[in-house]
């Protein structure tokens, strides 16, 4: 089977009667990408950056990214609250969030042993996705709006940018935690941004931060907490699809 890594550039790539029936782009830049005449039956895109910007998703010339954020908003009560700008909104926002997060690691918790470290097509376990929120907090509070020095809590999970990057990756722990550890590394970062939505006032909402990723783009104290809300959304999300895949029958 033909592989294609970051090193290979297929940009303006032109691709006639191909077979990619089963293929799968992980990490891949879509962009612009035209289709005509193609079969997509059973095709399943997950763009979790599809209404970033001016973005759209034209499909039969239907542009679909607003029907699809719409109904993710229907299938996940608390959602549409993530863009919320005022003190009383985000606080609101994240007392969703961590009701639906509770609701989910019970979930979770229930089904068999070693549930929680199983992946799913390669994906992150339930485990390493929380592992990654923690990272994510890290990131957009304690590192962008805190200007924590370290800011890593070890059990954080970077994705697989961070380390190609070429940050330093020896603050994170090389040891497999327990899940009981995960729970405990997770809930003080979900305290974290408790406290201090607690305490918030607009002014501080408005106060200007350097993006962690790209320094040269400025960033607010909200958007950087707008971050913190689309990271904990994104990956509930891809949570609950890799526990239904395991608890579906066999086919």
């Amino acid at each position: 089977m033909a592989s294609f890594t970051r090193s290979d550039d297929l940009r303006g790539a032109r691709f006639v009667d191909a077979d990619l029936h089963g293929a799968r782009f992980v990490r891949g830049d879509l962009s612009g990408v035209v289709m005509r005449g193609v079969d997509v039956n059973g095709a399943d895109i997950d763009a979790p950056w599809l209404l970033d910007g001016e973005g759209s998703l034209l499909v039969n010339g239907v542009d679909v990214a607003p029907l699809v954020d719409a109904e993710l908003d229907r299938r996940y009560p608390g959602r549409a609250d993530r863009r919320a700008a005022d003190p009383d909104g985000l606080r609101a926002a994240w007392a969703a969030l961590e009701r639906t997060w509770a609701a989910t690691v019970d979930r979770a918790a229930s089904m068999p042993a070693g549930t929680v470290d199983v992946s799913v097509d390669g994906e992150w376990s339930f485990a390493q996705t929380l592992r990654h929120l923690v990272m994510a907090t890290d990131v957009w509070l304690r590192r962008a709006v805190l200007e924590v020095e370290q800011p890593y809590h070890p059990l954080g999970q970077p994705n697989v940018e961070f380390e190609a990057d070429g940050n330093d990756m020896s603050v994170f722990s090389t040891e497999v935690p327990s899940f009981a550890e995960v729970l405990e590394a997770r809930a003080g970062r979900v305290a974290m941004v408790r406290d201090f939505l607690a305490a918030v006032t607009p002014d501080d909402l408005a106060v200007t931060r350097r993006n962690p990723w790209a320094p040269q783009y400025p960033e607010t104290t909200l958007s950087c907490l707008h971050t913190i809300l689309e990271e904990e959304w994104e990956h509930h999300r891809y949570a609950v699809r890799d526990l239904d895949a395991l608890e579906a029958p066999p086919a």
